[in-house]
């Protein structure tokens, strides 16, 4: 053996010992962060619920109240059985839409259609956006609002559309404005609720972000005209924007109506894709909203942190940013 043999051996055991206590050190050390990640993450999971099921009714809307309400109040229960934990219902649900249709099937709040979305959101123990109805305000003014189940919010804007030579619709000929923005609080995330036409405003949907909503849901009429064309890039546009989700909820379409809905209820996640589409038939439609995908997002593309807010910014200019949801 050479001189050096036994001094070379020795160096190349003593590396080796050193390999090995260095392994097993880093194995020791990465099952200890990994248990303490699954502790981590399982109590994050139960503080936050990061994943809930969204349920759009695409109600088929006829010309009697009773069955209309009768008929949502049906489907919620179905949702609910099917696991929905929040339910959402289409504008209008309880009156054919048209400004025609708004004075008759007025109602004032409470009243027969809200105490039954209340019953229907108690019984069921779910998280129940009403869709719309035309209310009869104290002012003796008509509203296109929105009730939440609990808490309830009212109607952001008008739905004003005139395209020459092809449909025309005017809500303000019939409707009041409202004054307020409605977002509510859940275990799950904080969500934004407003109607049909303000998902056209880019500003609005921002301001919910802003405002910490995770969920966008805004009851819809689009129509035949616009639907086909507006209705999805609305949609994915409000998302991408925003890094949220996006859910909107249709009646069903009637061809011999004299509004003929667009339909297709969808949810679109904070990557501007379509995660759940229905058709133009009445429908259930559900959607799992899991809101790691939201953070996920927002990690890989850090909008939030690289907005040029010396150059532009969107103000809240409403009173107060404390809305009932706030609270």
């Amino acid at each position: 053996m050479p001189p050096n043999a036994n001094s070379l051996c020795y160096e190349i055991t003593n590396q080796q010992t050193k390999r090995t206590r260095q392994h097993n050190l880093e194995t020791v050390l990465n099952e200890v962060l990994e248990t303490a990640l699954k502790e981590v993450c399982s109590l994050h999971v139960h503080a936050r619920l990061p994943e809930f099921k969204l349920g759009l009714v695409q109600l088929a809307v006829g010309t009697s109240k009773g069955d209309n309400i009768t008929r949502a109040v049906t489907m919620v229960k179905q949702a609910a059985a099917a696991g929905a934990d929040m339910v959402a219902l289409p504008e209008c649900f309880n009156s054919p839409f048209g400004t025609g249709y708004f004075l008759e099937y007025a109602e004032p709040i409470p009243g027969p259609s809200t105490e039954a979305l209340s019953k229907a959101a108690k019984e069921n123990n779910i998280f129940l956006i009403g869709g719309s109805i035309p209310e009869k305000g104290s002012d003796g003014k008509l509203y296109n609002t929105s009730t939440i189940f609990s808490p309830d919010g009212t109607m952001i804007h008008l739905f004003d559309i005139d395209v020459p030579g092809k449909i025309r619709v005017k809500e303000s000929d019939a409707l009041s404005p409202g004054n307020s923005l409605t977002c509510f609080n859940t275990p799950f995330c904080r969500v934004g609720v407003a109607i049909c036409y303000d998902i056209r405003f880019a500003e609005l949907a921002q301001i919910y972000a802003q405002r910490g909503c995770k969920l966008l849901v805004y009851p819809g009429a689009f129509n035949m005209t616009t639907g086909p064309v507006h209705w999805e890039a609305l949609q994915r546009g409000r998302a991408l924007d925003n890094q949220l989700y996006v859910a909107t909820v249709s009646q069903a379409r009637d061809e011999s109506a004299s509004y003929v809905a667009w339909g297709h209820s969808t949810v679109v996640g904070p990557w501007g894709d379509v995660i759940a589409k229905a058709d133009h038939e009445e429908k259930i439609l559900y959607a799992d909203i899991d809101l790691d995908r939201v953070e996920e997002v927002r990690t890989m593309i850090p909008l939030g942190t690289q907005r040029r807010h010396d150059l532009y910014k969107v103000v809240d200019l409403t009173e107060s940013s404390q809305d009932p949801g706030d609270k």
